[in-house]
């Protein structure tokens, strides 16, 4: 239960979001989406990408509308001596600054780390790049799909016999943006002890070696490298997807012992129960063609909505396989209000993502969707300080 007129838990912090497409700008969303006050700085003639990345409504990027939301945006030119020094007057007041540039591009702009925290000695720098700061690959360009590749995340994903697959959307970066996320927020709780900021090091290709598992100890241990298995997991079954009489389409999973017995008793195939390799999740992973075809012969003589409570009802582990129409009206979703809606100036009622957790005292929020470019260019600057002359001269320049 919130409590009226509570203040989100990062009201407070500022955030200078320097970074674009995808992860650096994610990581400022979601600090944003719990109360710190987002300034997004974008280059005045060369917006951030993700504005027209995908699908637009009347001009109108639909991807920025979620992930500039809750920031106020401004440009600068920081190659330009007026944005370079705006850019620091800027950093004086920040909590935490996030950037995504090829590691030297702020050094080329004397704007690294020792010009921030000379001017901001609490600043929390997050450089967020597709290799890291260091190594024989960190001036490579790269992008998510690289550390998809490169992680082994594609040589396990699809059939066996087919290529490896690369995932429809960001996922590397959208783990990174996460991971960065926590990244800051940590800094900022070592920030509280010692009084000093530091520099947070994200290197796309590494969160997502975290959530792939076990992979690297297990061929370190056993020598043993996961093959691609397709829908069907290698350490339990039944686990796939399945087509209904209907012609739609369910997941299964057996990850317990138990679910798996409940599951062969509801598909008429208790004798299986009794095998000695059913014992096992591996071993029924090994079983899998009989297991597949003994749940996939029961669904597929019944309407999704059929297997959907039936499985219900035998306490057994479900899923309808769902695309973005059923997510909008999924009663569960709509429950915890993950698809909420909210008013916009350009494209009026909007639905998208809530903010990623409740909090029961200090609840974050969406206050508005992405801004359009520059909007707040003067309002943040005059309220940091600058004078009607020197915007003007920073306009003469071209350096907002």
């Amino acid at each position: 239960m919130t409590t009226p007129g509570t203040q989100p838990p990062l009201t407070g912090l500022r955030v200078l979001d320097l970074a674009t497409l995808f992860a650096g700008p994610l990581a400022a969303t979601l600090l944003g989406d719990f109360g710190a006050e987002v300034v997004k700085v974008e280059h005045p003639t060369k917006p951030d990408p993700s504005r027209g990345h995908g699908l637009s409504k009347d001009g109108v990027g639909l991807w920025w509308k979620i992930l500039g939301r809750n920031k106020r945006t401004i440009t600068l030119d920081l190659s330009k001596p007026g944005g370079r020094a705006t850019l620091l007057h800027l950093a004086a007041t920040a909590d935490v600054l996030i950037e995504n540039f090829r590691p030297g591009t702020l050094e080329k702009w004397d704007l690294g780390w020792p010009e921030l925290s000379a001017v901001n000695p609490r600043l929390i720098l997050s450089r967020v790049t597709a290799f890291g700061q260091f190594g024989p690959y960190a001036h490579r360009p790269g992008f998510g799909t690289l550390a998809e590749a490169m992680s082994g995340f594609a040589a396990i994903t699809g059939e066996p016999d087919a290529p490896p697959t690369l995932p429809p959307f960001g996922l590397a970066d959208s783990i990174a943006g996460l991971a960065t996320a926590y990244a800051v927020l940590t800094a900022l709780a070592a920030r509280d002890r010692t009084g000093e900021g530091q520099v947070v090091d994200m290197a796309i290709i590494e969160p997502i070696l975290t959530v792939l598992g076990p992979q690297p100890t297990w061929y370190d241990q056993l020598g043993y490298v996961q093959a691609r298995t397709g829908n069907r997991s290698a350490n339990n079954a039944p686990r796939n997807t399945y087509r209904t009489a209907d012609g739609t389409w369910v997941a299964v999973s057996t990850s317990a012992q138990s679910i798996a017995e409940r599951v062969m008793h509801l598909v008429g195939r208790p004798e299986l129960i009794d095998e000695p390799w059913f014992a096992t999740g591996a071993e029924r992973a090994a079983h899998a063609d009989v297991l597949d075809a003994a749940v996939g012969d029961w669904i597929a003589t019944r309407t999704r909505t059929e297997v959907l409570a039936a499985f219900e009802k035998a306490e057994a582990a479900i899923a309808p396989v769902q695309d973005v129409r059923d997510v909008l009206t999924d009663p569960q979703y709509q429950a915890l209000d993950t698809i909420t809606t909210l008013d916009d100036p350009e494209l009026g009622p909007l639905r998208m993502q809530n903010v990623l957790f409740r909090l029961s005292s200090t609840p974050g929020a969406i206050r508005w969707a992405g801004r359009p470019h520059g909007a707040d260019t003067e309002q943040v600057l005059t309220e940091l300080g600058l004078s009607r002359a020197e915007l003007a001269a920073l306009r003469q320049e071209g350096a907002v």
